[in-house]
């Protein structure tokens, strides 16, 4: 089922930590060329390459804003000389500003938005003439269970996320006959340091059927199964994985 896979190039935004990376070093030991990229941390980015030195994989790190359009574009154009294109994207990166409605300084709400939302906007849409150049692709948007749910404190997260799904639904009807594929991947509680801050209690625990968080190689998973052939049929679809937190 992944063996078609192999030798394909995928861009996964956020790579560097937390799902991202989990995502990066799965995909690159079923044998794709990972461009993968990161915000600040070039330690972590790094750090994440030299992991994978003993083991035949082609793995390279970009440094993107993804509040910058003319960096967005450029990053996109050097994937391209560097691996001759790109098959599939995974949108992943993303950030919080939490704090309740009343109490948000609009700076907060503009920034997880034009991050978590407007970026994916930015990054999909120069990204998809190469996979139409190909005539086919795929693309995983890494949304949240905070956007089909929603959480108090998370306004402006939530309405990213969410926006999120909308795009996927749309964008998949629109590239459907094109052979591109469109889905999203929703996440529940997950053992990264964005959910550090926050308390995983007893009581949040007992509402998860599961009984616990997830690991960022579940999610990764799941990511690697929506790019593969196994997935042919599935486009416009959020998968949750959630433990059953949602059901």
């Amino acid at each position: 089922m992944f063996s078609t896979l192999k030798g394909k190039t995928v861009l996964v935004t956020g790579g560097s930590r937390g799902i991202g990376r989990s995502i990066v070093i799965l995909l690159a030991r079923h044998g794709l060329n990972v461009a993968f990229t990161y915000h600040r941390n070039e330690a972590q980015a790094t750090d994440l390459i030299e992991s994978l030195k003993s083991e035949d994989v082609n793995i390279r790190k970009y440094k993107m804003n993804l509040e910058e359009e003319d960096v967005i574009y450029s990053v996109v154009g050097e994937i391209e000389d560097d691996f001759g294109g790109i098959d599939y994207l995974v949108n992943n990166a993303g950030i919080i500003k939490d704090n309740y409605m009343m109490l948000m300084d609009t700076k907060d709400w503009n920034k997880v938005l034009s991050t978590d939302l407007s970026g994916s906007f930015l990054l999909t849409k120069e990204v998809l003439p190469l996979m139409l150049a190909k005539k086919g692709g795929a693309i995983v948007n890494i949304t949240s269970i905070a956007g089909l749910i929603g959480v108090a404190g998370q306004t402006n997260y939530c309405a990213a996320k969410a926006g999120l799904i909308g795009l996927t639904k749309a964008l998949a009807k629109e590239v459907a006959t094109k052979g591109i594929r469109v889905n999203a991947v929703a996440p529940g509680y997950v053992q990264t340091d964005m959910i550090s801050g926050i308390d995983v209690n007893s009581k949040i625990l007992e509402k998860i059927p599961i009984n616990r968080v997830a690991l960022p190689d579940e999610i990764a998973s799941v990511v690697l199964f929506l790019l593969s052939e196994g997935a042919s049929y599935i486009t416009g679809t959020t998968i949750e994985v959630d433990g059953g937190l949602t059901n």
